[in-house]
């Protein structure tokens, strides 16, 4: 058994010794909590207690005293600050359970290092207590995203840790102190820090400790409260027993030394190289190690290999196996004194073990074992948990997170302590990172395996054994003086310390001065941002972190120190705008002050924005649309003003102009449609009359032309009867009902002085306006009190037929529309038949009644003028949507128009005479002169855009296609145009920015196209233009359009006529989706660029507001001179894109990976890239809608989607061996390249276009393509046709429309929406190339 020595603390001894009860009572608040809770009121304090003395406590009760001056709406707030994320969420609980205020935590996994002042102002609005990590606040200050005056209490957890460069000691150095001394208007914070050991040194002298002290106190501008000794707590907290366990010095038999030597050597041998492969993980700790003794060496070796075999298995197995050998009986632990003989277990181990089994017996048992390296405490694990003595206790290892070869996470050592706490784990062997901050449970036993290296770590270890009759137990090697006097100065240092305190108590914190020299940082004036020696290196990472990379480089500074000159050369990445940055100063503060002066110049130009940050955020695949409402919601649906006027105004006009409208292509047909004239207040311009309208359903497909006729004088009468018969002959057309002619009749005389629908239609005959038709179909024969209305005045001889009113002439029958009341239908009369009610009717069922008897079975109907002629009448034409596609199969639609016989008796007249031919030019007159209104409302559309527009002839008819939506389901629709507008939109904003912003990386520039071309951008143009008006977004629906001459459309809503804000009719408000919107804006650029070139477009653009410039020639000039022979073959690449260059530089640039870190070449490719991309986009769309003038939307889309994309470029380049010329220093793509042309065997022929070619390929080649195509743009001075030359040769043969296959995401969403499949998706990335599998 371990012999063991129970050590006495001076302090715990003389509490012991105290007989006496406790003074206070111990159920109240104990005094020294009292004294240091108003010591905090009254100043800045630092509270310097044993670990479970309640210092959190405190922190809260001062809290509560300070909640009146941070509870909402006040501007102030507490700040909470812990060392590490785990301790943000424990004592955020701890605020939470003990006051009232609200809190919110912060850590740097939730992503505050790209937040911006918004954000944060927004979080502080809502909290009243922030928990977070120094860094955090000091990133805020540094951004001046918060003032040190706005925090009324400032919290350090740990506060001994504010030393040297730790985020704690910048807070008050670089804010807090130089703040003090400027004697600021606002006051600063109340400071409270909590400690269980202010010092941490390896020296144990009191002078030291003392020097210590009194250095916190000045940087905290604080004084140290504590008590006077260990007995004032002891009344309070247990104490655990301080034990010393010796142990046996162990030696390793000669010949198990030299078997284990031999075998290490030829493990270094074999894998010394495979390690010093591997610098960036083992470089340093490989050049230490050959310092080292040989002995030592080989283990500190062994380790290593062994540690790599946690990520190299192979490897990992061949070391089992040469270490094993040494142990043949089994594991090590099975036989305790076989091992000690054997040299395999030290008497370290074994002491560590005998000890924990006099605990086997204790139930509940919470145990920590510390010690010094990770690799113990993992091999410590192995060993305890095969113990079969110990069986049933379960042990868990504890390290830090930071060890690259062995990472163990936050959220597995949250799980470990939990389960500790819960009684599931008991045994815990932890490094230092249990000796402070995480809420470990009190412990019955803590062992040092490891002496602690400092009396912090000492008070702390030891502060984890806190229950009732705990041990602290030090293993030390027998005879080991200098242990036992380390431990003895460790006993003793708690007391030591607080007897120092208790000196500094009377004396004045003393202000730091000069902790912020000028020339030690940069200021923003605008912000008061600012950036410092100890911040500069953080920020250069930062930056480069945020530029653009990929998955074979990580854009990272690169330094070049001369300690010789005092000289530093600091090179950053290719896409940065400042690539080299040199100064000369002091060697150990190079690193930072050339940092320092590289953000001066970043922000100089721009690339820092005033709070001294890289443009965060910037847009990627998963990124969405800025965001705005799906709807925008009340915009006025226009109506033209030439149709707008009032009906008493317009009949005492005189003059009207007139259009005359016939149908062409109805030679199908058994009638001859008339043809109508249009009667307008005034011209409707040219665009009116160079325009024909396509009607579909019209058997098949008809035209309707126009053509102006002249003016016409007509008077008040002539005016009164035709409004009256248009609006009759078209209210029994569209609703078929005669109660609603006779409500029209009614509204006719309500309506004289209101502004409407105002305009005539007048029938024409032999190229005459029918007045015989209107005069006598606008009276009022329908009216029964009208009996002397019996025939028209033309008819020579009377023949007189009895009808449902009474008596009426042959004439006024013949050609008129009826109704038959006892079915409520209309027919148009076209003649008489030689048939009678006592004629025979064949019916379906192969009977045949006569008409008197079917009417008077079926109907219920006595005919009794049985020798009356039949009348020959029809349903009248149908009215419906003739703009409307339709998609015929060979098979016509079935007649709606059949033949019937009707008894005169059963007939009332409601409108005669009508002809045929007139009902059916009427039928089509809602699509016509729906289609009229929309051309009248695009030439206007144009005439707003301003004079500049009017330089360009585009046809109305265009215009109008750019603003049909597919919702209407017309024969043509924005959707080609949108295609063609976006890819111009992009290519000239794009080209734009890339002039423009010469210093900007493709990141920057990416998220400025963005926000110039998204949705909600366009959108925003279209509503300040007033735009939105003319968009046709839904179906025409002839039973909403207005009758000329009624106030109401046939669905029976009144509809009123007013002016918005810019002077434009509208009938109704509406409500559009935003990117429908959006997608018209696109689709006029594409009309405009499609009917009258790229500079009607442009200006387009301009006109709405828009702030780009086409820029015709580079604005900068390149400075770059260099022998380009040395790094790419100029002659090779010009024979395999067929276009020699001037500026070979441009061809270098776009070959130029960014992992190609050499001084003095070339950007990388990445912002000609930007450009490219949008300009063969350009091409490709410009290519596909010229030379397939025919295709469908959905094909022009396919064509374009199918070509243009980065696995067909990538295909082009591997098929061009442009992967041979990208200049580039990454392994992983060079494996990448290598691998794929292997494995695959292609000889890359054949088209690059479809949706597998170049799958699996590097992105890289296909971004060459991209930024080759803007090299050649750039060095032909913008010649386009020049680059569609050059990438046609490459990427032939071109899709299409028999060769492009269809999307085969959109064909399978078709394929589950038919069948109402539920489908997922699951992405799995693996040997750099990424797949989806899809489920249905």
């Amino acid at each position: 058994m371990p012999s063991v020595t129970t050590m006495d603390d001076p302090a715990a001894a003389a509490a012991a010794a105290t007989d006496e009860a406790p003074t206070e009572d111990q159920q109240t608040l104990p005094r020294w909590r009292l004294e240091a809770l108003e010591r905090a009121m009254s100043g800045n304090t630092v509270v310097f207690l044993d670990t479970g003395a309640g210092k959190t406590l405190i922190a809260g009760m001062l809290l509560r005293a300070y909640a009146h001056r941070v509870r909402k709406p006040a501007r102030d707030f507490a700040v909470f600050l812990v060392p590490n994320r785990v301790l943000v969420e424990q004592q955020a609980r701890v605020v939470e359970a003990h006051t009232d205020l609200r809190v919110s935590k912060f850590t740097g996994d939730m992503g505050v290092d790209f937040w911006n002042a918004t954000t944060w102002r927004r979080v502080v609005d809502d909290a009243e207590v922030l928990v977070m990590t120094p860094q955090i606040l000091l990133d805020n200050l540094l951004h001046s995203f918060f003032r040190l005056q706005d925090i009324a209490l400032l919290i350090f957890d740990e506060c001994h840790r504010a030393k040297g460069n730790y985020p704690y000691a910048c807070i008050l150095k670089e804010f807090y102190h130089p703040q003090l001394n400027s004697r600021p208007k606002d006051p600063l914070p109340r400071i409270f820090g909590m400690t269980a050991s202010p010092t941490d040194t390896k020296n144990k002298q009191p002078e030291i400790y003392s020097k210590q002290i009194f250095d916190l106190e000045n940087l905290l501008n604080s004084k140290v409260y504590t008590v006077d000794n260990q007995s004032t707590l002891s009344d309070y907290l247990p104490f655990a027993t301080t034990k010393i366990v010796h142990y046996e010095s162990s030696t390793i038999p000669s010949n198990s030394y030299n078997h284990i030597k031999s075998c290490l050597e030829r493990l270094k041998d074999k894998h010394f190289e495979v390690l010093k492969a591997n610098t960036n993980l083992y470089g340093s700790s490989l050049e230490n190690a050959k310092g080292y003794p040989n002995y030592t060496r080989h283990s500190y070796i062994a380790q290593l290999i062994w540690e790599y075999g946690w990520r190299q298995r192979q490897l990992s197995e061949e070391v089992y196996r040469e270490l094993s050998c040494f142990s043949t009986r089994g594991h090590i632990g099975e036989d305790f004194v076989a091992d000690l003989q054997d040299g395999l277990l030290t008497h370290k181990v074994h002491c560590l073990v005998q000890f924990l089994l006099e605990y086997r017996h204790m139930e509940d048992l919470r145990c920590i074992v510390f010690v010094e390296r990770v690799i113990t405490s993992i091999v410590l694990e192995s060993l305890l948990s095969t113990i079969s003595q110990m069986s049933g206790r379960i042990v868990k290892h504890i390290a830090g997170n930071r060890s690259l070869l062995h990472h163990q996470s936050r959220n597995k050592q949250t799980e470990i302590v939990d389960s500790f706490r819960g009684g599931k784990v008991h045994i815990i062997v932890a490094t230092q990172v249990l000796e402070e901050g995480v809420d470990v449970p009190s412990c019955h036993l803590v062992i040092r395996f490891d002496l602690p290296a400092t009396a912090r770590g000492f008070i702390q270890s030891r502060g984890r054994a806190r229950m009732p009759n705990s041990d602290y137990v030090l293993l030390v090697r027998r005879g080991d003086a200098k242990a036992h006097s380390k431990i003895e100065k460790f006993l003793g240092s708690g007391q030591i310390m607080r007897e120092a305190s208790l000196r500094l108590a009377s004396s004045m914190c003393q202000p730091l001065q000069n902790t912020l020299c000028e020339e030690d940082h940069y200021h923003v004036e605008s912000t008061g941002a600012i950036v410092t020696m100890n911040s500069s290196v953080k920020s250069i990472y930062f930056f480069c972190l945020k530029l653009p990379s990929d998955e074979y480089f990580q854009p990272l500074p690169r330094f070049s120190i001369d300690k010789a000159f005092g000289t530093c050369t600091l090179y950053l990445p290719k896409s940065s705008p400042v690539q080299t940055v040199n100064t000369e100063g002091e060697v150990s503060v190079l690193k930072k002050a050339v940092c320092l002066t590289a953000c001066r110049e970043l922000h100089a130009i721009g690339a820092l924005t005033d709070y001294l940050l890289p443009e965060l955020g910037f847009p990627c695949e998963e990124e969405p649309d800025i965001v705005v409402e799906k709807y925008q919601h009340e915009h006025p649906d226009y109506f033209p003003e030439e149709f707008v006027h009032n009906w008493l105004s317009f009949s005492r006009l005189g003059i009207y102009y007139c259009y005359k409208i016939s149908v062409e292509g109805c030679s199908k047909t058994t009638f001859c449609p008339n043809d109508i004239l249009l009667a307008v207040k005034c011209e409707l311009g040219p665009d009116f009359v160079s325009s024909s309208i396509q009607l579909c359903g019209v058997q098949d497909y008809a035209s309707v032309a126009m053509k102006y006729v002249g003016s016409i004088h007509l008077n008040q009468e002539q005016v009164i009867m035709a409004r009256r018969f248009q609006t009759t002959i078209l209210s029994l057309l569209i609703n078929k009902g005669h109660s609603d002619v006779s409500n029209a009749s009614k509204y006719f005389h309500e309506m004289q002085m209101s502004i409407g629908v105002v305009y005539l239609l007048l029938p024409l005959v032999s190229g005459k306006v029918d007045w015989c038709s209107i005069k006598f179909s606008a009276s009022q024969v329908y009216d029964a009190s009208n009996k002397d209305m019996m025939h028209c005045h033309s008819c020579k001889q009377v023949d007189i037929l009895q009808t449902k009113d009474g008596p009426l002439c042959r004439c006024l029958l013949k050609n008129s529309i009826v109704c038959t009341p006892h079915n409520s239908e209309l027919y148009v009369v076209t003649g008489f038949l030689d048939l009678n009610a006592k004629s025979l009717l064949h019916l379906r069922d192969g009977s045949v009644p006569t008409y008197t008897t079917y009417f008077k079975t079926r109907h219920g109907l006595n005919l009794t003028h049985e020798n009356q002629p039949l009348l020959a009448a029809s349903k009248p034409a149908e009215v419906q949507n003739f703009l409307q596609k339709r998609h015929y199969k060979n098979k016509k639609e079935p007649c709606t128009s059949y033949s019937v016989e009707l008894p005169p008796e059963l007939c009332r007249l409601v409108m005669s005479p009508v002809s045929t031919n007139t009902l059916f030019i009427f039928s089509i007159i809602p699509s016509v002169m729906y289609r009229i209104q929309c051309l009248l409302l695009s030439a206007k559309l144009k005439v707003q855009l301003g004079p500049r527009m009017q330089q360009f002839a585009i046809p109305a008819l265009k215009v109008l296609e750019a603003v049909t939506t597919k919702e209407c389901q017309e024969e043509f629709s924005q959707e080609s145009l949108e295609t063609l507008g976006d890819s111009f939109l992009k290519y000239v904003v794009t080209q734009h920015l890339y002039c423009k912003y010469t210093l900007h990386h493709e990141g920057t520039l990416t998220k400025m196209k963005k926000n110039l071309i998204s949705n909600a951008a366009l959108c925003q143009l279209a509503c300040n233009n007033n735009l939105v008006g003319y968009i046709q977004g839904a179906e025409f629906n002839p039973k909403g359009w207005i009758i000329p001459g009624l106030g109401y459309h046939t669905c029976g809503r009144s509809k009123t006529l007013c002016l918005s804000s810019n002077d434009m009719y509208s009938l109704s408000k509406m409500s559009v989706r935003s990117k429908r919107i959006a997608d018209t804006v696109e689709a006029l650029i594409g009309a405009y660029l499609s009917a009258a070139g790229e500079q009607a477009a442009f200006l387009f653009l301009k006109s709405l507001g828009l702030d780009i410039e086409f820029h015709s020639k580079i604005l900068f000039e390149r400075k770059i001179v260099i022998n380009y022979e040395k790094f790419i073959n100029v002659r090779s690449l010009e024979i395999i894109l067929g276009y020699e260059f001037k500026d070979p530089s441009f061809l270098m640039e776009a070959l130029t990976h960014g992992s190609y870190q050499i001084a003095g070449t070339t950007a990388c490719y990445q912002r000609l890239e930007f450009l490219g991309d949008a300009v063969l986009d350009h091409l490709f769309t410009i290519y596909y809608y010229n030379h397939y003038p025919e295709c469908t939307p959905e094909l022009l889309t396919n064509l374009r989607s199918a070509s243009v994309n980065n696995c067909c470029y990538a295909h082009a380049a591997a098929k061009a061996g442009l992967n041979k010329h990208i200049l580039h220093m990454s392994s992983e793509l060079h494996k990448r390249m290598a691998n794929y042309l292997e494995k695959s065997g292609q000889p890359f022929t054949g088209p690059s276009h479809g949706w597998e070619a170049g799958i699996g390929l590097p992105k890289v080649l296909g971004d060459a393509i991209e930024s080759i195509a803007a090299a050649i743009y750039f060095d032909s001075k913008f010649d386009k046709e020049v680059v569609w030359r050059s990438m046609k040769r490459l990427l032939e043969p071109l899709a299409t429309p028999d060769t492009v296959e269809c999307d085969p995401v959109e064909e399978l969403q078709e394929f589950c929406d038919g069948k109402s499949y539920s489908k997922s998706y699951t992405k799995t990335h693996k040997d750099g190339v990424s797949s989806v599998v899809a489920e249905v």
